[in-house]
């Protein structure tokens, strides 16, 4: 499995609790922070749960 970068590109103000607390399990914590996981199946649903606020990359 590769590496994929994970950017927080949206606020998660007046966000449900669920995808705040995705968000910062993920380890994002505010605009504009990066973060680097591996691509295994938790992470990617994680991703796929946010990915209106979040841009994903291939590292």
């Amino acid at each position: 499995m590769g590496k994929i970068k994970v950017t927080q590109v949206k606020s998660n103000i007046k966000r449900p609790q669920n995808q705040k607390r995705t968000l910062e399990a993920l380890g994002l914590k505010r605009i504009g922070q990066v973060v680097e996981h591996e691509a295994t199946p938790t992470i990617l649903g994680m991703v796929k749960k946010v990915e209106h606020l979040v841009s994903v990359e291939e590292a």
